[in-house]
């Protein structure tokens, strides 16, 4: 398959810069992925969906307010340095800009001075390592001086960081959110786990290559990001019970799907595991976990539409999404949601 059999047409102006008011009101398009069949709801209207034979499985990871600006030393030219993946002993991967200003012994201040860093090196792809000097705990000074890394394709300026989170969030380590959960209340899980539905939680820490594009025509030569994820004992035993008694184990996100897919055995059970993958999942891929999913409309030819498409079929996936584009869906990661079952 090409890459470009996974483009649709989505004007601008349907890319939600802006969370709506109440996380729950947003819309929801459900997906038969045998039939192709959709219809329109609210995702408030999802329980309806469920049964007490069901569980849902949750990314509990938290996003880290890891874009930090700051300024040149000396000189004071303006920087921003974004941070990627602890390396350890206060060093960091991170994607820098300057890149031209920003080599090997340049030196940087945020704030007030109360954190600085330097860049000790460079790593294949051109990212940087930087070594940060703080007092206290570095999370703390974070939380202070950092940003959302909000995606490229939103411009407007973030009001309450809170809402690029999820109200289950506790693990930090992301460097974007897993949006399909951000629809999510706690009145919303409250009223689904009365029902009777399974809810258990896994850990991926999303990394940015999700908004890599994918650049090769062959999608099958697209090379995959890696990202740690966790699945704990509690949620493979939900997973396996819910297995065992006929039930539907329905991923939150495609963050969700890849961690159980990543972990699962032939068989479709379940342990205790943690690790790297780089899971690349499109159509032609057979699922051992997941039979259902709750996520957000994807960009165009990349590797998250792959995913769903692989779950429903690419003709169903384009043809759901040719109908949001009509009914004025909220698109990406402040958009509306589908529920492909």
């Amino acid at each position: 398959m090409k890459t470009s059999d996974f483009y649709y047409d989505l004007p601008s102006e349907l890319i939600a810069q802006t969370p709506i008011e109440k996380r729950d009101n947003s819309r929801l398009l459900t997906l038969d992925k045998t039939t192709g069949a959709w219809e329109h709801h609210h995702f408030y209207e999802l329980p309806e969906f469920l049964t007490n034979k069901d569980c849902l499985i949750l990314n509990d990871s938290r996003v880290l307010p890891a874009r930090l600006l700051g300024h040149r030393q000396p000189g004071g030219g303006a920087c921003e340095v974004l941070l990627l993946v602890d390396k350890g002993d206060n060093v960091w991967e991170c994607l820098v800009r300057p890149g031209k200003k920003m080599r090997t012994g340049a030196s940087v201040s945020f704030g007030n001075g109360e954190l600085t860093a330097e860049i000790i090196g460079e790593v294949e792809g051109g990212n940087r390592l930087v070594r940060f000097h703080y007092e206290g705990i570095f999370l703390e000074v974070l939380e202070h001086l950092g940003k959302m890394p909000l995606p490229p394709y939103i411009k407007e300026e973030l009001q309450d960081q809170e809402r690029y989170q999820t109200v289950y969030s506790r693990e930090l380590g992301s460097a974007a959110a897993p949006t399909a959960g951000l629809h999510f209340t706690k009145g919303l899980l409250e009223e689904i786990a009365h029902k009777g539905v399974g809810i258990g939680y896994v850990t991926l820490h999303v990394g940015l290559g999700t908004f890599r594009p994918v650049k090769e025509d062959d999608l099958e030569s697209h090379e995959m990001h890696s990202e740690y994820c966790i699945i704990s004992q509690e949620t493979a035993d939900l997973i396996n019970h819910t297995k065992a008694n006929g039930g539907r184990v329905i991923c939150v996100g495609t963050t969700s799907c890849r961690t159980v897919e990543s972990w699962a055995r032939e068989d479709g059970t379940m342990e205790e595991k943690a690790g790297w993958t780089n899971i690349y999942i499109y159509p032609g891929y057979r699922f051992k976990v997941m039979d259902a999913l709750v996520t957000n409309f994807h960009l165009p030819e990349s590797t998250l539409i792959m995913l769903v498409s692989a779950l429903a079929g690419r003709k169903h996936i384009l043809a759901a999404y040719e109908e949001a584009v009509r009914e004025q869906y909220r698109f990406f990661s402040f958009g509306d949601a589908m529920f492909i079952h």
